[in-house]
């Protein structure tokens, strides 16, 4: 599929035909998402035939949280980067606020005692999912409009992290650690790539590390999980259960694996296999090589979205690059801390493996954020088309941005 553009200049009856997609991206987003659906099937069979009667209960309602999650990226790929931009502000404070309501007694769904969910009807709303992505699209926002601040003034890059201090907290509160250090750490690369001056980004990311380190001394169950952590195999019945049943797992796969179908610890041995744990049974199935492969469409993904927010850049539309640039270190860190976790190199955490495990919102989100990086793809293409071989003095906008096409900003028209 392509998209045409005429030339908007006087004299010019060329028509150009411009790529729609980043079809390598799609093509790998896609892929993770059916090798997933498999994956969730193959690990939760055994677990929902137990507990519900029906072998293909989970993979059922994954199958519909998948059209959920296509649907949702089909909605996010027709918003304008300039929507997005105006609304990142709203869409973070509503992101608080439905933190809050998460918080708020008759209204969150405590599971394992988490309080992350509000039920609505037949589905569960984890709003700390959404707000990641929020979170990207308010500081890349603010980025822009502050950039000078960011760059010179302490004040600057303090400013965005009162926000998300609050956010943080209330997801503390849920608890959900994973996700703080996520999203907190996506921030601070986010705010690095803005231009923060060197010293007091030090300063901030020092005081972010010892709280966090200080959240794990202070809690006693997080406190044992880095005990569990670092030798599981000192109560591989009790506190290193999980871990020790997924190193197992690698073990049991070596080079090659099992095959598809063929993996045991999923059968009742491995807890949460077909969520948290899903790349110990892909370990197991598909050994060594298939979970270089995974890690290898991981790195692809980020690369892609790398890319798309260098194009950005070079094309001066700044909130776009860092909007690619937040997901790509986003996705790269939640796929690193799951696959940390699962090997051992990293203490236990519950977080999803991106557009893989099993759960709606996850699926949602890593979809909604595909559809923005094919979005800004599609604009930027569209932008170095009309300022090609005919390219021609252009006047500077607001924000930096050029307008290599009369009549408007194209990022409202693309």
């Amino acid at each position: 599929m392509t998209a045409a553009v005429r030339s908007t200049h006087p004299g010019q009856r060329r028509r150009e035909r411009v790529p729609a997609l980043d079809y390598p991206l799609l093509v790998c987003a896609l892929g993770l998402l059916a090798f997933g659906l498999i994956m969730v099937s193959s690990a939760s069979m055994s677990i929902a035939e137990k507990c519900c009667n029906d072998p293909f209960y989970y993979t059922i309602r994954h199958v519909i949280a998948l059209g959920l999650a296509l649907t949702a990226g089909l909605l996010a790929f027709n918003v304008s980067v300039d929507r997005w931009e105006r609304s990142g502000t709203w869409l973070f404070l509503l992101g608080v606020l439905v933190l809050i309501l998460v918080l708020t007694p008759g209204i969150g769904r405590t599971v394992n005692g988490a309080t992350r969910w509000i039920p609505l009807g037949p589905l569960n709303l984890q709003p700390s999912e959404f707000v990641k992505l929020f979170a990207i699209v308010y500081v890349a926002g603010y980025l822009v409009r502050h950039a000078d601040a960011v760059a010179n003034r302490l004040s600057g890059f303090i400013r965005p992290m009162i926000l998300i201090g609050i956010a943080a907290a209330l997801i503390l509160m849920q608890p959900d650690f994973g996700t703080t250090a996520v999203m907190l750490a996506t921030v601070m690369g986010l705010l690095f790539l803005g231009g923060v001056s060197l010293l007091p980004f030090a300063f901030l990311l020092g005081v972010v590390g010892v709280g966090l380190v200080a959240l794990v001394f202070l809690s006693p169950y997080r406190m044992q999980r880095v005990i569990s952590f670092l030798d599981p195999w000192q109560d591989p019945f009790n506190t290193g259960y999980q871990l020790s049943q997924a190193l197992i797992a690698f073990g049991r796969g070596e080079w090659l694996g099992v095959g598809l179908g063929n993996g045991i610890q999923k059968q009742f041995f491995l807890p949460e296999a077909h969520t948290d744990f899903l790349a110990s049974v892909i370990g197991e199935e598909f050994g060594l090589v298939g979970i270089l492969a995974l890690i290898a469409a991981f790195a692809f993904l980020c690369w892609r979205a790398f890319s798309i927010g260098a194009r950005a850049e070079a094309a001066e539309q700044p909130f776009a690059a860092y909007v690619a640039q937040g997901i790509a270190l986003w996705l790269g860190l939640q796929a690193f801390v799951n696959l940390g976790v699962n090997v051992g190199f990293l203490p236990t955490k519950g977080l999803t493996l991106p557009f893989l495990s099993y759960g709606s919102n996850s699926l949602i989100v890593g979809c909604m954020a595909v559809a923005i990086l094919l979005r800004i793809d599609l604009t930027t293409r569209q932008l170095e088309s009309d300022a090609g071989p005919r390219r021609r003095p252009t006047t500077t906008t607001s924000r930096g941005a050029k307008s290599g096409v009369e009549g408007g900003s194209p990022w409202a028209r693309a």
